[in-house]
């Protein structure tokens, strides 16, 4: 199980979350965001980190010049987008990055039809990241799609779930869903970019209860 642990700041909790379990960290490259960190200051946690943590970027709409250099300044070992980035964008993004950096495309799930939108993307990236859909917000909403509507969601790419997950709600998601991995971000912090170590411990105890459930 991918776990992913979202709008990382600070040098110290990225190391504990490391050693807690996460298995991937994400750094939000969005300036509008509340948990925005600047390029330099992501190479500094990402030098901290075990090799086998992956590094992701979180990017909505840059452009490719502004995307690499970032990627390039922070030692990013992948990409999310989490804009409107269309699949030739993606195209074009494969093109100029090196071949092992993972794309991950995110989609704010509003209705069960916006399930397909992902499928014209199957062939342009690695990793499907579906979130809660809200008006004005990207991520990190705490809100939770409507997991009736994925009940039947079998992509042909690996899929994270994201969207309001809590160490509360985890279990009861990990059991109706099948997902390659997870991604929480406001579900264990005190505030935007101030991850609350107690509950990412607490994360991991419920998933790894649900998994030795099973």
């Amino acid at each position: 199980m991918r776990v992913k642990i979202c709008g990382i700041t600070q040098i110290k909790q990225g190391q504990e979350i490391a050693v807690l379990g996460a298995n991937s960290l994400g750094f939000i490259c969005v300036e509008r965001s509340p948990r925005y960190i600047a390029p330099a200051k992501i190479r500094e946690i990402v030098e901290g980190l075990p090799l086998n943590i992956d590094k992701v970027g979180v990017f909505a709409d840059h452009s490719l010049t502004e995307l690499i250099k970032v990627v390039d300044l922070a030692k990013l070992t992948a990409i999310q987008l989490h804009g409107t980035e269309s699949p030739d964008y993606c195209i074009q993004l494969r093109q100029v990055i090196p071949n092992n950096i993972e794309i991950i495309k995110a989609f704010r799930i509003k209705t069960p039809a916006s399930l397909q939108d992902t499928i014209a993307y199957k062939d342009q990236v690695d990793t499907l990241l579906l979130d809660a859909y809200h008006p004005h917000m990207l991520g990190g909403t705490g809100q939770t799609i409507n997991w009736q509507d994925l009940a039947e969601f079998r992509p042909s790419l690996p899929w994270m779930l994201a969207g309001g997950l809590t160490p509360d709600n985890v279990a009861d998601a990990l059991s109706r869903l099948k997902p390659d991995g997870i991604d929480l971000s406001s579900g264990v912090e005190r505030s935007p970019g101030d991850k609350d170590l107690t509950k990412v411990a607490q994360l991991f105890q419920a998933i790894n209860q649900e998994i030795n459930n099973k």
